[in-house]
């Protein structure tokens, strides 16, 4: 009776909303094949010529230094404030941005890799009749169109499913995203569907068959998120703005206004974190955009300002690719704590997040345990009991700090905007807070237009709707292949420059090296199982890259990819970035230390020997122990450290000793501590007390 009534409510309540919708959707859709696929119609053109090639960091060291007033000086590096420089120096303003640590090094390179409306906050703003919520998506939408096409290298439409088991979720569902693909409207990616429930496991083989009613796909946007923020950046300092990392604002800067007696904000005193130089950079208007660091730069202009920044820590972990399809994603919408859950294929590997936790402001979040264990529990819920989830498949997570934020002009100070805010305090800081990736370019714009009129800034129009980002213009998806074809790189590395770079890739195949193989004939991979090559290193310091995490965790992407394969890199990297920038053997050391701390603490990764427990006994005489750790190193045929189950069996029959499969794989996940499926020096020399 309960399920007929559901059903019946459903039909009662939205039967007229789904015949709309469908309606509406099919218009939709003819409306899409009919408008030539121009998802955004481009702003005016940019009149400002544009640099062949970006500046070197020491130009723009001397540009911060020798100009003797910007009209806008943006703090904070990440998409909002790379953003709002490239809007300021787009429309004709004089533009300088101080990010204190490397571009996109805090949130903007920790995020869930979505380009997104936002499906929750549609279903909020109908279920609440909330029309700020429907705002926010709508915009957000428009953004994600903008986004696909001023980036096309490093961004694409990736279908997601919706699982669904409880046949009355099946329209509620539908309708919900129906009315996301409405609200798109000729800026839906592609039309959302249902699929039957062995249509759904055809597509995604590792889903939880039982229950399973069906499935319901819709499409979103995926990027590269950090290297998404450098192209904002980079083109921003090739129309000109003054754009610098490692360079930190120490104060303000105020002087008293002769016509109102109030003082105001005139700039920043910076230091090169670097070389620990410091300068005074003028500015008619400054630009906090500093994301969870906001209320610092607040209380820098005033110390009595109460805080408006509500951290929440955003978990992810990152799994081997096999855990998903390559190109469908899952969002679980209702997990055990309420919590959504998205499940995403992301560089050939697969991505689980997010959480939601309350945290502290740090620059160095570390993903937690308990909040990792979470996510695994919720992904065991909905892989088949086939997929065996291991701790150990865990080969890197990190925690992003979100900057939500309450609105300083608002009458009720506890509630918190999903939105941004725009604020300017008395003395003239502009303060651009909250908002999502998605929406960083609209986020700049009302940044920009706020400044213009509060400081009566001369400048045009917002011209950033439409306007390709570095590496952009020329590319082509069969880009790649005229890279091969022209330098002998492998497919696979190819493909991998063209999507990173973009245009520019020919710019890194140029100065790759040749292999002395016969194929491919240029492009040294860094690890063997990643398409990351060495020229990659060299133009990363043309790029700004300053140190070696700079390298492994934004220039290429390894440490969020495998923190292991990561490590391993890192004596090339420094060895390549060291003879770039001038390093001392000192130096190198040093970076290697840091780097090794970043990965350990904020990638997640905790070296093999700490977690085996001290209590595993090995029941050998030291003779023993000799041989076989003789034998372990002459089957580490490659010194990887640890052996694999077929390095085990080919052990095992070396001294005439069978054992079944079945049994064999039972034995080593009891002594696999680290539940990776692999087994290191330690944990074979307790398989070999047990065996012999």
């Amino acid at each position: 009776m309960a399920f007929r009534k559901v059903v019946k409510g459903t039909v009662l309540i939205g039967g007229g909303a789904i015949a709309t919708v469908f309606g509406l959707s099919q218009f939709s859709q003819y409306r899409n094949k009919h408008d030539n696929f121009m998802y955004v119609q481009a702003a005016e053109p940019v009149n400002i010529p544009m640099k062949n090639h970006f500046p070197t960091r020491e130009d723009q060291f001397l540009a911060l230094q020798n100009t003797s007033e910007f009209d806008v000086l943006v703090i904070g590096g990440g998409a909002t404030g790379c953003g709002c420089a490239l809007d300021a120096v787009t429309r004709g303003l004089k533009t300088a941005l101080v990010e204190r640590d490397d571009f996109s090094s805090g949130t903007s390179s920790r995020s869930t890799k979505l380009i997104h409306g936002g499906v929750r906050y549609l279903q909020k703003a109908i279920m609440r009749l909330d029309f700020e919520q429907y705002r926010m998506v709508k915009e957000a939408l428009h953004e994600r169109a903008n986004l696909l096409e001023i980036a096309p290298h490093l961004s694409g439409p990736l279908p997601i499913m919706l699982p669904v088991y409880k046949w009355w979720q099946l329209p509620y569902y539908w309708v919900g995203i129906k009315l996301y693909d409405l609200v798109a409207g000729s800026q839906c990616l592609k039309s959302s569907y249902v699929l039957s429930k062995s249509r759904a496991l055809e597509l995604f083989p590792m889903l939880q068959k039982d229950r399973l009613v069906g499935a319901i796909v819709y499409y979103d946007g995926q990027h590269n998120d950090a290297r998404m923020n450098l192209a904002i950046a980079l083109t921003a300092a090739r129309y000109g703005a003054a754009t610098a990392n490692y360079t930190e604002v120490v104060h303000l800067l105020k002087k008293t206004d002769l016509k109102s007696g109030k003082e105001r904000v005139c700039g920043a005193r910076c230091r090169d974190v670097l070389r620990g130089q410091e300068f005074d950079v003028k500015a008619k208007c400054v630009i906090n955009a500093t994301g969870p660091f906001t209320d610092s730069v607040r209380k820098m202009d005033d110390q009595e300002v109460s805080n408006i920044c509500q951290p929440s820590a955003g978990v992810h972990i990152v799994m081997p690719g096999y855990y998903s399809p390559d190109n469908m994603g899952l969002l679980d919408p209702a997990t055990s704590d309420g919590r959504v859950i998205f499940f995403l294929p992301w560089e050939k590997m697969t991505i689980a997040g997010t959480t939601d936790t309350p945290t502290e402001v740090t620059p160095h979040p570390i993903p937690t345990e308990e909040d990792i264990n979470f996510i695994l529990t919720e992904v065991r819920n909905y892989l088949s009991c086939d997929v065996e989830v291991r701790r150990g498949d865990v080969l890197a997570a990190w925690s992003g700090i979100r900057p939500l934020v309450t609105d300083p002009s608002s009458k009720d100070t506890q509630s918190i905007s999903r939105n941004h805010i725009v604020a300017v305090s008395d003395s003239g800081l502009v303060t651009i807070a909250g908002g999502k990736w998605t929406t960083y370019r609209s986020m700049a714009q009302d940044t920009i237009d706020a400044a213009i009129q509060a400081h009566n800034l001369k400048a045009g129009p917002c011209k950033t709707v439409g306007l390709l980002l570095q590496g952009a213009k020329d590319w082509s998806p069969t880009l790649y292949i005229r890279l091969v074809q022209d330098y002998g790189l492998e497919s696979e590395v190819a493909q991998h420059l063209a999507s990173t770079y973009g245009d520019k890739a020919f710019e890194v195949a140029k100065i790759a090296q040749v292999t002395g193989k016969r194929w491919p004939i240029v492009g040294k991979r860094l690890v063997s199982e990643f398409p990351y090559i060495e020229a990659e290193i060299t133009y990363g310091v043309k790029e700004y890259a300053c140190t070696a995490v700079d390298m492994i965790s934004r220039r290429t992407r390894l440490a969020f990819l495998n923190v292991q394969a990561a490590d391993e890199a890192l004596p090339r990297i420094i060895d390549i970035m060291g003879k770039e920038l001038h390093w001392s053997e000192q130096k190198k050391k040093e970076e290697l230390e840091s780097a090794k701390k970043f990965l350990y603490y904020e990638m997640g990764y905790k070296a093999k020997s700490e977690q085996l427990t001290d209590s595993s006994e090995i029941t050998l005489i030291p003779s023993d122990i000799d041989r076989y750790r003789k034998r372990f190193h002459m089957f580490d045929k490659e010194k990887k450290g640890f052996i694999t189950i077929l390095d085990v069996q080919s052990v095992l029959e070396s001294i005439s000793i069978q054992i079944d499969e079945n049994t064999l794989h039972e034995i080593l996940n009891e002594v696999d501590l680290n539940k990776n499926g692999q087994v290191e020096l330690n944990e074979f020399l307790q398989v070999s007390g047990f065996l012999f």
